[in-house]
C-alpha cells in the first residue's frame, strides 16, 4: 500500500502550496491558453478560435518569449493559484483547472505519461491546428471558431 508521501506532488498539494518549479511543470504544453477567444457575456460562454498569439511557437506549443510575454503582449494573462478558479476560458483539459477542480491529471499529461509528446498524440494540443494572429484580421475572429477535445 502506498503512503501519501509516495504520491506525486499534484495529488498531495493545493495549487497554492506548489513551488515555482512544480507550478511550471503542471503546464501540459497544449498551447490552448495562447488562442484568441470570444466571450459571449449574454450566454456566459467562451468560444475558442484557431487564431494564436503571435508569440506561440505552434510546433512546440510554447511561448517563444515566455519571460517577456507580458511586456510584448500586454493582455497576456499570467495564471496564479488565485486566478485559476476565476479564469473561465481555461479549457477543461488544462492541468491547472483539473487540479483546482480536484480531477487530477489526464493520462496524456507529460507528468503522468513521462512523455511530452502524449499531449500532442492525444489531440489535446494546438499543434498543426492554428494560424498566427499576424495572418488574420482580428475583426474576423468569429470566422475561426473551433471545437477542441475536452477531458
Amino acid at each position: 500500500m502506498k503512503k501519501a508521501l509516495d504520491k506525486p506532488f499534484w495529488e498531495t498539494k493545493y495549487l497554492s502550496e506548489m513551488t515555482a518549479t512544480e507550478w511550471e511543470s503542471l503546464c501540459d504544453g497544449c498551447g490552448r491558453c495562447c488562442l484568441h477567444k470570444i466571450e459571449d457575456e449574454e450566454k456566459d460562454e467562451v468560444y475558442y478560435t484557431s487564431v494564436a498569439c503571435h508569440l506561440l511557437d505552434s510546433k512546440r506549443c510554447q511561448c517563444s518569449n515566455y519571460p517577456e510575454r507580458q511586456r510584448l503582449v500586454p493582455d497576456c494573462r499570467v495564471l496564479t493559484p488565485e486566478t485559476v478558479p476565476q479564469t473561465r476560458w481555461l479549457p477543461r483539459s488544462c492541468a491547472y483547472r483539473r487540479i483546482d477542480e480536484g480531477r487530477g491529471l489526464a493520462w496524456w499529461h507529460p507528468l503522468v505519461s513521462g512523455d511530452p509528446e502524449t499531449v500532442h498524440q492525444a489531440g489535446i494540443s494546438v499543434r498543426g491546428a492554428v494560424i498566427s494572429e499576424k495572418l488574420v484580421p482580428l475583426d474576423t475572429l468569429d470566422e475561426y471558431l473551433i471545437d477542441w477535445i475536452e477531458t
